[in-house]
């Protein structure tokens, strides 16, 4: 299929089940390479196929160029860049950027810490192309560490068991079979790459948390006059006595905790003084936190077998006037909420420099009439809309624009 898009809004209008998101969801694969839907590529193949190849046309400041993604379940996707072959597909990433809301969205404020996290660490990667490579990093980083450390709690659950029944020289030599002592120095190695690859995102993270801040309470009470403000805060998984920062993440009731000082502050900042940049988080003390934290945790982590600090298990805290949002917001107040952190979003990379597509996919059928006019009041200036609808009463009378009908795997313009 091949569709030309133009400025302005453009609305996919057809029954449910059509295809209207896959068409969007494709723009988006192109601009972050994965999907807002599944975690897998798996199921963006269609049925039969061994692979799936979508190409898109970037025009940004008067420049064209040619994306090509060559998504192969199972095995390493492929990608080239006007038609000359790139070595890694993520060096394509921030050709295109977008930012696309949709109704799984919700979960950014009822969801779990992982939602806000990719929240996160999608928009810094279309901010900064380059710190692709360090989440990548840090993943693997993460992985490796995770191996060892399951590799040493099995061998230790081993050794008790042996001790329980008596076998004490078993037991001791089980655990030496798994080499313990080479099992703690290579952790020290890993302890150094993931503080210094964990530091980095962590310190982009604070930053991002920053700007977003008042450009997210912007964009709520636009939404939704009258409301209780809304307010982000960083919740890092350092404990106090690491960094002198707010211990742990967010707790299950949502509620956040108190007390602020040193390397990470209770607003997500951090710097030090005499720095060249005073409000930039720091991040020597960062990675210095990070592996303090590490040690600190050291005989939980052999325990359990996981990684139980670093910016995978931090979160962020959405605050609804005094309240957490998650737990205490109604369903149209989190709506809100979500609507409010992708605004945000698109509002930062505008700033950067150019529009990014603005994707809004099923969205206005959940919102009231006042929320839907003010919503549509936001987004009307942005260079270019897509959005999806059931049925062409969805589509606010702002947002009047080109209008493709699809059903039965077909596309056809109306207007």
């Amino acid at each position: 299929m091949e569709l030309a898009l133009e400025p302005g809004a453009t609305a996919f209008v057809g029954p449910n089940g059509q295809g209207k998101t896959n068409l969007v969801e494709a723009l988006g694969y192109v601009a972050t390479q994965s999907s807002h839907r599944v975690a897998t590529d798996g199921p963006l193949v269609r049925q039969g196929a061994a692979r799936a190849v979508v190409r898109s046309v970037v025009v940004r400041d008067d420049r064209r160029a040619l994306v090509e993604l060559e998504i192969n379940p199972g095995r390493a996707n492929r990608a080239r860049l006007n038609r000359s072959p790139v070595s890694r597909p993520r060096d394509v990433i921030g050709l295109l950027r977008t930012v696309l809301f949709a109704p799984e969205d919700l979960a950014l404020v009822k969801g779990d810490p992982a939602e806000r996290r990719r929240f996160l660490d999608d928009l810094l990667v279309a901010r900064t192309p380059r710190l692709a490579g360090v989440r990548a990093d840090y993943d693997r980083v993460l992985k490796q560490r995770g191996a060892l450390l399951r590799t040493a709690a099995q061998a230790r659950r081993g050794g008790r068991s042996s001790a329980r029944s008596g076998r004490r020289a078993e037991s001791e030599a089980a655990f030496a079979a798994a080499g313990a002592g080479d099992v703690l120095s290579t952790l020290e190695v890993w302890d150094a790459h993931l503080a210094r690859h964990g530091a980095e995102l962590l310190a982009a993270r604070l930053e991002l948390v920053e700007a977003l801040r008042p450009l997210a309470a912007a964009a709520y009470a636009s939404l939704a006059p009258g409301s209780a403000p809304v307010d982000l805060a960083y919740r890092s998984s350092l404990s106090t006595e690491s960094t002198g920062s707010a211990a742990g993440s967010v707790d299950a009731a949502g509620a956040a905790p108190t007390g602020v000082a040193g390397a990470v502050d209770a607003a997500g900042a951090a710097g030090s003084a005499g720095s060249a940049d005073a409000g930039a988080p720091d991040r020597a003390a960062l990675e210095e936190g990070l592996r303090a934290g590490l040690l600190e945790v050291r005989a939980a982590e052999l325990e359990r077998g996981v990684t139980l600090v670093g910016p995978h298990r931090d979160d962020v805290f959405l605050g609804l006037g005094e309240l957490p949002a998650r737990g205490y917001a109604s369903h149209g107040e989190s709506w809100s909420f979500a609507l409010a952190l992708r605004l945000a979003a698109y509002d930062l990379l505008r700033a950067d420099g150019g529009d990014p597509v603005l994707i809004l996919d099923d969205v206005f059928a959940e919102l009231d009439a006042q929320r839907r006019r003010r919503l549509a009041e936001l987004v009307a200036p942005a260079e270019q809309v897509l959005i999806t609808a059931a049925v062409p009463d969805d589509v606010p009378a702002e947002l009047a624009g080109a209008r493709f009908d699809v059903a039965e795997g077909r596309v056809a313009r109306v207007r």
